[in-house]
């Protein structure tokens, strides 16, 4: 019977009754690759009751077969015209590597077997062959392919595992980030609330008075310069220049002039601090509405003046056209302090220099970049910046959570962070939010 390339050859002798079943046939189906006609039908009449068996005469016909179909098993004669069977068995390695293969030879040479199992053969049988050891060979040879084939997707199904639990741990620490941001939000606002309630009060009646109090001290002043030009007599002058002597007139009143523009400037800057303290955490705008993201960022800076104003940190502001931002202030101005703070610390770890913040519009995005000339971020820490609780910083300097929960609250608004760095040259973070802003979470 002539060869069809992937029909199944019903072997000689055979009934239908004894053929597997149609779901086990796919790790069950055989190529029996010889060019001898009486080999091929033998070896098909032999294994036809436990497997599917197809036939080739020669190598390019068996390529032509597993083109079109898969195979568990070929048995493959190692002497035929054309492609030869160790050059087909390299083939079927390198392109059917869930194929296994047993060759067969009428040539018994120790140096052509160990050369056809370092290839990839499973075995290597000599003709005249026994049956019951064609059989045992080639149910070994499946059985292994089974097995390696288990394991295989074992492995697969075990790393899909791994990664479904890395992504549920990911999504955890994402939670757990968030639960501690939220939690320092709400220990923020209360802070905030506390400290502008006990500073705005005392500070308000303070200011109120210090303009009062100048007042009055003109007035003063203007009393004893009426004084002065009087018409008093040589033993009463005489008494008020030994008291001006005595309390150092001329030097008091212009120290107290000083004093009132110096507790003046102290008030103000008191209530500067609870405005910007104000302005930072939102108190008094928790909603989720439009603001301006410059004065966000400005009265960020103005809360971390203990790094920005010694002079070894230059601060440069490079401010585009920006429209308003729907957002909740208060977490953007979290993330612009987490910035802006890594930033001047990684500057003074370098001995000085500059941090620049760039404002601009990008399509239908704000953004806005902060880059340092600091110490810069090593390449194997880069990919780990944003994730929980991962610091460089010592114990008891940080805890791991500013970059996490900054990278929270920009995904939060709709938007994304990138970073860039090189050790040595600087770090430089871009955030971009859309113009339009997010539905309210």
């Amino acid at each position: 019977m002539a060869y069809a390339p992937s029909a199944i050859t019903p072997p000689i002798g055979v009934k239908d009754a004894g053929a597997p079943p149609p779901a086990d046939r796919q790790d069950r189906t055989i190529l029996i690759v010889d060019d001898e006609e009486s080999i091929r039908w033998l070896f098909a009449d032999c294994l036809g009751s436990r497997y599917y068996c197809t036939t080739a005469a020669n190598a390019d016909e068996a390529l032509a077969a597993l083109a079109k179909e898969p195979f568990a098993l070929v048995l493959a004669d190692v002497s035929m015209p054309g492609l030869s069977g160790v050059e087909l068995l390299r083939r079927i390695v390198t392109q059917y590597p869930d194929t296994a293969v047993i060759m067969i030879s009428g040539i018994d040479r120790t140096q052509r077997v160990l050369d056809a199992v370092r290839i990839g053969a499973f075995d290597y049988l000599i003709k005249p062959i026994d049956l019951d050891v064609l059989e045992i060979s080639v149910e070994r040879a499946l059985e292994r392919r089974k097995l390696l084939n288990d394991a295989r997707r074992y492995k697969q199904d075990l790393e899909r595992r791994n990664s479904e639990l890395a992504r549920r741990k990911t999504e955890l620490e994402r939670l757990q980030a968030q639960i501690v941001h939220s939690e320092k939000m709400a220990s923020l606002g209360q802070l905030a609330a506390g400290v502008a309630h006990e500073l705005n009060n005392p500070a308000g009646f303070i200011y109120g008075n210090m303009d009062f109090l100048g007042e009055s001290v003109e007035a003063i002043e203007r009393l004893l310069t009426l004084y002065d030009s009087a018409n008093l007599s040589e033993a009463t002058r005489a008494q008020v220049q030994a008291l001006k002597e005595e309390i150092d007139y001329e030097n008091t009143l212009s120290d107290l002039r000083s004093i009132v523009m110096d507790c003046r400037e102290g008030a103000e800057r008191i209530k500067s601090v609870v405005q910007n303290l104000r302005t930072f955490s939102r108190l008094d705008e928790a909603d989720y509405k439009q603001v301006d993201i410059h004065e966000g960022i400005d009265s960020t800076v103005r809360l971390l003046s203990r790094y920005y104003s010694g002079g070894r940190i230059r601060l440069v502001r490079e401010y585009g056209e920006l429209p308003q931002v729907d957002c909740y202030a208060g977490q953007l101005n979290q993330v612009w302090m987490n910035l802006l703070a890594n930033a001047a610390q990684a500057v003074e770890q370098a001995g000085g220099g500059e941090v620049t913040i760039q404002t601009y519009v990008e399509r239908e995005t704000v953004m806005v970049a902060v880059s340092d000339t600091g110490i810069g971020i090593a390449p194997e820490h880069l990919r780990k910046i944003f994730d929980p609780f991962f610091t460089t910083k010592p114990v008891g300097e940080g805890t791991g959570l500013g970059l996490s929960v900054t990278y929270s609250i920009v995904e939060r608004h709709g938007g994304f962070i990138r970073v860039r760095s090189r050790p040595g040259q600087g770090t430089t973070f871009v955030v971009g939010l859309p113009k339009e802003g997010v539905k309210k979470q």
